[in-house]
């Protein structure tokens, strides 16, 4: 069964919910397929109390351990970093924790400023009054005046520190180093009809309350009231082209597993860092035999993730455990290059609050802290609700080496082939994970943590999938063009994190959305000549 629509956007996550929102003014008939389904509140694991069992098992954070249906497996054997996604409407910002930076302006001029990476063909200005409509629909809590960035508009007022967040701040300034209240995505007071957060804690696995903006309950509602239609349970296989080499539809599996063909006049893609290059590489044909858009080789390549450190402290007085947000402050003293520290860009630390009893449990046992038998329980008390920490969120530098490929042998639940991963790990990226865990320690130590503990990297924070894809003005060194249009399909447009450039030092969903808005407002602004 085939039909034809004008636009098709693959994936309803945080880029292809911003773009169905924008494009949605424009009348056209405009359909999202998503592989998953929608979430229910109602399971969040914070309704219950065995939400740590469930935050690891149906909520976790990695598609092979979760396996939901909507979930593809991953080959990641070959990276010491194992991707963490989510597939449902709302993709990521249903499980991120509502941390809302932006990218600095020197993030886009890393080649010109440093010698690294490559020059973005937009700048921080471009996206500028993106990044700006974008905080309004997701609603955007945090302080105005942070010294560390470029000036923001009003936002309702920053989430409180918190016992926690207190203390690793008075670290910070015994260090005499910056910190500030996080751009945060969670509702500190009432916004276009989402309730304020209520302290119900485990944000990074859903949010009861909907305090926390996810596109499932911020972009989507309006898109579909405009008549943008999202079809849920639908696995895209291939994107079809014809002989003048322009994208004629989409094949998927619908929630039946029909196989089914929906043609488009333009064709989004929005499937995150390693989804949109696994269907590039399967849309082969014989005019593009090493897969769509990918004329210049680098579809899949220059896979960036985010290196993360996390380090914890341990302290005599009770702190908050896992209640209530967990991105209550950051610092980026150590943002901007300085060959000093030994490696060229830098980082962001992120406040991270505390630990459910369950992994206070586990940690506990892992690092020799808990004793089988007589003691346990004493060691115990004097964890529960007494750590409390950060992550580093390192700039990964784009390396050919590091690619999504297709797996010859692993295939998901249509026979569709599943991504495989290799990745590894710069010296630059090492060298700035050991400054951090060493700064961060600094820090801890100042608050009076009497036990400071890490993992660095941490195997479970791929996050941020970034890179796949690059925007450029060269159609031999990038896949997209300065406003998301693949060089060799002109009808084709992708809006993830697979576009970036470079990665930053800091979470990238606000980018992400802003550029999604960006693309569209393009398109929109293009429609007469699209396909010229």
């Amino acid at each position: 069964m085939s039909e034809s629509v004008d636009v098709v956007i693959v994936g309803a996550g945080a880029s292809g919910a911003a773009a169905a929102w924008s494009l949605s003014d424009t009348r056209m008939h405009i359909v999202c397929l998503e592989q998953g389904d929608w979430p229910d509140p109602a399971r969040y694991p914070s309704t219950g109390r065995d939400w740590e069992l469930r935050a690891m098992t149906e909520f976790g954070f990695n598609p092979n351990r979760r396996r939901n249906p909507g979930d593809y497996p991953i080959h990641e054997d070959n990276s010491p970093i194992k991707v963490a996604n989510f597939n449902g409407v709302g993709g990521g910002t249903v499980l991120y924790a509502g941390h809302f930076p932006r990218f600095h302006p020197s993030d886009f001029r890393v080649r010109s400023l440093d010698g690294v990476g490559e020059d973005w063909p937009i700048d921080y200005a471009t996206l500028e009054p993106f990044y700006d409509q974008n905080d309004q629909i997701m609603g955007v809590s945090g302080l105005q005046g942070d010294p560390a960035n470029p000036p923001r508009p009003e936002r309702m007022k920053p989430i409180p520190l918190g016992r926690a967040g207190a203390a690793v701040a008075r670290g910070f300034n015994a260090c005499g180093w910056h910190w500030w209240p996080s751009d945060s995505t969670v509702a500190t007071e009432s916004h276009e009809g989402r309730a304020p957060c209520i302290n119900l804690g485990h944000c990074l696995h859903g949010c009861a309350q909907g305090a926390k903006a996810s596109t499932d309950i911020t972009y989507w509602p309006l898109a579909r009231r405009a008549g943008v239609e999202v079809r849920t349970r639908c696995r895209v296989r291939e994107i079809t082209t014809n002989d003048e080499g322009m994208a004629t539809g989409v094949v998927y599996y619908d929630a039946e597993g029909q196989e089914r063909f929906l043609g488009a006049e333009v064709v989004i893609l929005a499937c995150n860092g390693i989804g949109t290059p696994r269907l590039l590489l399967n849309s082969k044909s014989t005019r593009f035999p090493d897969g769509l858009a990918n004329s210049s080789g680098l579809v899949g390549r220059n896979l960036m993730f985010h290196p993360y450190a996390y380090i914890g402290g341990v302290f005599e007085t009770e702190m908050d455990g896992g209640r209530g947000p967990s991105n209550g402050l950051w610092s980026q003293e150590f943002y901007e290059t300085d060959l000093d520290r030994g490696f060229v860009r830098g980082f962001t630390f992120e406040f991270s609050r505390g630990q459910g009893p369950v992994t206070t449990a586990m940690s506990g046992l892992g690092r020799g802290r808990l004793p089988m038998g007589a003691g346990h329980h004493d060691a115990y008390r004097r964890l529960h609700q007494r750590t409390t920490g950060m992550v580093a969120i390192c700039e990964d530098l784009p390396e050919l080496h590091n690619r999504v490929t297709l797996d010859p042998d692993l295939k998901d639940a249509h026979g569709i082939p599943a991504p495989r991963i290799d990745y590894t790990l710069s010296d630059n990226s090492q060298r700035m994970l050991a400054f951090a865990v060493e700064r961060a320690t600094d820090v801890l130590k100042a608050a009076g943590a009497v036990e400071v503990y890490s993992e660095s990297p941490l195997a479970a924070g791929g996050w941020h999938l970034m890179g796949t894809a690059r925007m450029g003005r060269d159609p031999a060194t990038s896949v997209v063009n300065e406003w998301g249009r693949s060089h060799d399909v002109k009808n084709l447009f992708i809006i993830d994190g697979s576009v970036f450039v470079t990665s930053a030092g800091v979470n990238p969903t606000s980018t992400i959305q802003a550029l999604a808005l960006y693309v569209a407002d393009a398109i929109k602004s293009r429609l007469a000549n699209l396909f010229d």
